[in-house]
C-alpha cells in the first residue's frame, strides 16, 4: 500500500466535515511550531502522527463527530486537569467535538506533556 500524504488525508477529512478539517489543521498549527523543535507529520493509521526531534508523541484522527488527539504514552503523563480518556495500559486520549476545544481541554499544555512522556519513554 503507498504512503498516503498529509495533503490527501486532509482532503478526506474535509469531506467528513468543514469543522473536524478545522480542528485537524488547529492541532496541526499547535504541533508543527515552537516549542516542538524538528516537528514531522506522517499518515499511519487512518491519521496524521507527529513527532519531534525524532520522538513520536501524539497522533490526530477525524471521526464523523469529533476529532481524537491519541497520546502513545499517555498513561504516564500525570493529568493536571483531569481531561484525558481511556483506561488502557498505554494511551490516553482527547476528544474535540470543536474548535473551542482546543482551548478548553488544554490541548497545548497535554502536549507537552506528552512529549514529555514520550522521551522518558525512549
Amino acid at each position: 500500500m503507498a504512503n498516503r500524504s498529509v495533503p490527501a488525508l486532509l482532503e478526506d477529512i474535509r469531506f467528513l466535515g468543514e469543522t473536524q478539517y478545522a480542528m485537524v489543521q488547529a492541532v496541526r498549527a499547535l504541533v508543527l511550531q515552537p516549542p516542538f523543535e524538528a516537528p514531522t507529520e506522517e499518515v499511519k493509521y487512518g491519521g496524521i502522527l507527529f513527532a519531534s526531534q525524532g520522538v513520536s508523541f501524539c497522533g490526530v484522527f477525524a471521526y464523523q463527530g469529533h476529532v481524537s488527539v491519541e497520546f502513545g504514552q499517555g498513561a504516564r503523563i500525570n493529568d493536571p486537569f483531569g481531561l484525558l480518556e481511556g483506561a488502557g495500559k498505554g494511551r490516553r486520549h482527547l476528544k474535540l467535538r470543536s474548535v473551542d476545544d482546543l482551548t478548553h481541554k488544554r490541548l497545548a499544555q497535554y502536549l507537552l506533556l506528552a512529549l514529555e512522556a514520550a522521551r522518558q519513554n525512549t
